[in-house]
């Protein structure tokens, strides 16, 4: 007798996704620790983004018992700071597509995601200066700035966590 049998193929792919706007963060002392404030860039002024080249995935592992789990969000704002290293992560709670990193249950999700975000490392977001002259048409690289001054930002990243017989992954919401 031949046969065949299939499996469910369970693929671990990237575990970011990202929705990325920036404001600059007050690091004068005034309004307390990483009170946003909003920053209008000046004619002669450009931004870089972060650049995210160091980045774990999270790991559940033992800590949560399931052995299954539907499709879960849970979702983080990442505060990175000046030297492009993280400061903090809290969940965020403010969406209803991230409600489920609230519950209790889901709590080794969250830890697992805050674990993981803490050993990110970025090429750090910068205001770029050019002299009022010269300024390029694409401000978002620092290239030909005169002055490049890097500063924090808060990033805000979902992660979609599945068991699927007793099997964890992480993937990328959406994709």
């Amino acid at each position: 007798m031949v046969g065949c049998a299939g499996h469910d193929r369970i693929t671990t792919v990237d575990t970011r996704a990202e929705n990325v706007d920036h404001q600059r963060l007050r690091t004068d002392g005034h309004g307390g620790a990483g009170q946003v404030q909003p920053y209008r860039l000046q004619p002669s002024e450009g931004y870089r983004m972060p650049q995210l080249y160091a980045a774990p995935d999270p790991v559940v592992g033992t800590r949560d018992p399931r052995r299954e789990l539907p499709p879960t969000v849970v979702c983080l704002q990442v505060v990175v700071d000046a030297e492009g290293r993280v400061e903090r992560s809290v969940a965020l709670t403010d969406r209803p597509e991230c409600a489920a990193g609230t519950a209790e249950d889901n709590a080794p999700l969250l830890q697992a995601a805050q674990e993981a975000v803490a050993q990110w490392r970025y090429m750090p977001a910068a205001v770029c200066h050019y002299p009022a002259a010269h300024v390029p048409d694409d401000r978002g690289d620092c290239a030909g700035a005169e002055r490049t001054e890097p500063v924090p930002v808060s990033l805000l990243y979902a992660f979609t966590f599945e068991i699927v017989k007793g099997q964890h992954t992480v993937r990328r919401q959406g994709r």
